[in-house]
């Protein structure tokens, strides 16, 4: 800090002490003081001012300095609140306690985008290792058609088995693509999604068609009565039902059933996966929403990642939307989502 500096910061304070002098200089000529003694009188007053000026000049030096150097030896600067030497002047004080509350709001931001980073990283790690499993899968039916003697000779049921098992891999692999993409627009949700007035049915339906083959596969069978709408995104809710869908297929042992219906009610659209897997077992219900939890059910059939649901419910929560399950183990599951509306929208929707 340059003394040219600190004078200028200081100008209203001199310009205050010069009127000062001024005045007293006039006061003690007009009470019968003599020049000279005004003069002596004012040179002490400006002794005094100077000796003032100077002390606090060194002192307001020392001061920053020392901030200067602890602030080139920290690694962290955004700490430099926690780290400043005590003052006794009162704005110094003041300035380290806002610098220490601006500080606490970046740490914990910056504690926040660590957990995030982290969790995406540990996302796309395992999402590495699942989408392995269906590429592998579609390399070793290609090497079974071509070991079977595939060419213009084969079979025309061998062709077509090894096209549907290939096209099934591939569906595997768009669902994980797909997850990933999802899971990496979770945190930005309000960039990419547009409420409209969406019809439950044709979602539904939507999320039907992704998964055709999977039903077919598992001869599973599937009723849509969707008459209400619900104002929401439609891509999105689409998604949301099609990681519905998958865990319904992906956890059952019998021929599937799943019925997706919506009920109004309380203020609120209900949209309602329901099947009759294999049920959830009442002391695991309230934990089926947690990252990488995977269950009984999950450790049964050793292909769950515990991600599905889990990125159902952050989607939904920053889409305005109640997600939970009803469940009785052994006899299915119902997953909801709830749709809160105005007494408007149920009127209309009763009126269709």
């Amino acid at each position: 800090m340059r003394i040219l500096t600190f004078l200028k910061d200081r100008c209203l304070l001199l310009l205050l002490h010069v009127v000062c002098m001024a005045l007293l200089f006039g006061f003690l000529r007009m009470t019968g003081y003599t020049r000279d003694c005004a003069v002596l009188i004012l040179l002490v007053w400006g002794l005094v001012l100077t000796v003032f000026l100077a002390v606090s000049y060194l002192e307001r030096r020392w001061y920053f300095g020392k901030v200067e150097e602890i602030l080139g030896q920290v690694d962290r600067p955004y700490l430099l609140g926690e780290l400043i030497p005590n003052s006794f002047r009162l704005e110094d004080r003041l300035y380290q306690e806002m610098i220490q509350r601006s500080n606490k709001s970046v740490i914990e931001k910056i504690k926040q985008l660590e957990e995030q980073q982290k969790e995406y990283r540990e996302y796309i790690e395992h999402w590495v290792h699942e989408v392995k499993a269906p590429i592998t899968g579609i390399a070793s039916i290609c090497e079974n058609y071509r070991k079977s003697g595939g060419g213009r000779d084969c079979p025309k049921v061998l062709i077509r088995k090894a096209f549907t098992d290939i096209l099934q891999e591939n569906c595997r692999i768009e669902n994980d693509v797909e997850m990933a993409l999802y899971f990496a627009r979770s945190e930005n949700v309000y960039q990419d999604y547009f409420i409209a007035q969406t019809n439950l049915a044709e979602a539904a339906y939507e999320a039907l068609a992704k998964n055709r083959l999977l039903f077919i596969q598992n001869q599973a069978c599937a009723k849509v009565d969707c008459p209400d709408l619900a104002y929401t995104d439609q891509k999105w809710i689409v998604f949301i039902l099609n990681q519905l869908l998958l865990n319904s297929v992906k956890y059952q042992e019998k021929h599937l059933f799943v019925n997706i219906y919506t009920k109004t009610g309380n203020g609120c659209v209900q949209l309602v996966v329901e099947d009759n897997g294999f049920g959830i077992p009442a002391e695991e219900l309230p934990r089926i929403f947690e990252k990488g939890f995977t269950g009984s059910n999950g450790r049964r059939v050793g292909s769950s990642t515990g991600m599905g649901l889990y990125l159902c419910h952050k989607l939904c929560k920053k889409l305005g939307i109640r997600i939970f399950a009803q469940s009785e183990y052994g006899s299915g599951t119902k997953m909801i989502l709830e749709f809160p509306v105005g007494d408007f929208i149920i009127y209309a929707n009763q009126m269709r």
